[in-house]
């Protein structure tokens, strides 16, 4: 099966919490409890994400986790290529010449076609684009299904005491 990493899933969960919330640092407990994610592998992925120049981070009683830069300049293939590397749909689309088949075989043109589209919507998809998302389907009613813990997607206020 081809999927992503839950990292890279966690990654954009959290990085979507954070622009959701950009007038104040968040904690990583905040984050983990409203996105549904292990607080240590949050914290761990928070670390990386700081390396990576997307969040900053502030130690202290207040501190917590902010974005370095505007959710209209964060694309979500950003955030996976920062966590999971580059992505390729196949081996044959690593580079010209990996695959020896690469002139003759006609299923590498659909290979690559498929990654050109894939990467454009992911490089075309920004956290800011992320957020209106959220804020409509918020508004909209509810099957039996919830976010775990009834969480929002755009709450902007600490229900986790620091």
């Amino acid at each position: 099966m081809f999927r992503l990493s839950k990292a890279a899933e966690y990654a954009a969960r959290g990085l979507l919490h954070l622009s959701g919330n950009t007038d104040r640092d968040v904690s990583v407990e905040e984050i983990a409890k409203a996105r549904s994610v292990p607080v240590p592998y949050l914290a761990k992925l928070f670390q990386l994400l700081a390396r990576k120049g997307f969040v900053r981070s502030q130690r202290g009683a207040d501190g917590g986790f902010s974005l370095a830069r505007s959710p209209r300049e964060i694309t979500l293939l950003e955030i996976i290529e920062a966590v999971e590397g580059p992505i390729f749909l196949n081996d044959c689309l690593i580079h010209k010449g990996f695959c020896p088949m690469d002139e003759a075989c006609p299923i590498h043109d659909v290979w690559k076609k498929g990654q050109e589209m894939f990467l454009g919507h992911l490089r075309g998809t920004t956290l800011e684009a992320l957020v209106s998302a959220a804020a409509v389907k918020e508004k909209k009613p509810r099957s039996n299904l919830k976010p775990a813990s009834g969480a929002s997607f755009l709450r902007r206020k600490s229900s986790v005491k620091r």
